[in-house]
């Protein structure tokens, strides 16, 4: 296993984990949004892609996104994206994903690495809870 950002070269994989990835989510995106967030993770230095490869193939992928903060003076990493490829679960792939993204945003200076997942994800939920510490903060949500 080889955790790397992604490169251009990766789009085609990269593209059917995203589709799973939003089929899991049962979410639907303009294929203009798909097109804009590939190009911003290989190009922004707000956002980055990373790739888990094993045998040459994409099989997970985690999108970061990097601000600041008011309650910090360095970086927050904001963990937007995590997916691995449904053959590939139970491996631990995850886990070694989040902490490489710790190591990365560390390297950053970040203040911190902070995600939100689904009260449905309870699959997620056990990992996250051995990684990270769960805050009792709710998201609230207009879009405009």
């Amino acid at each position: 296993m080889h955790i790397r950002p992604l490169l251009h070269s990766d789009y085609e994989q990269w593209k059917t984990l995203w589709e799973g990835y939003l089929a899991f989510y049962e979410a639907t995106l303009r294929e203009e949004i798909t097109e804009s967030t590939w190009q911003k993770l290989l190009a922004n230095h707000a956002m980055q892609g990373l790739g888990v490869i094993i045998d040459n193939k994409l099989v997970a992928f985690a999108h970061l996104v990097f601000h600041s903060g008011t309650w910090a003076i360095n970086e927050h990493c904001y963990l937007e994206d995590l997916f691995v490829a449904p053959d590939f679960r139970h491996q631990g792939i995850a886990k070694k994903l989040i902490e490489f993204i710790y190591r990365f945003a560390e390297q950053r200076h970040c203040e911190r690495v902070y995600w939100i997942t689904s009260i449905h994800n309870q699959t997620a939920q056990s990992l996250y809870d051995k990684l990270a510490s769960r805050t009792d903060f709710i998201q609230y949500r207009y879009n405009l």
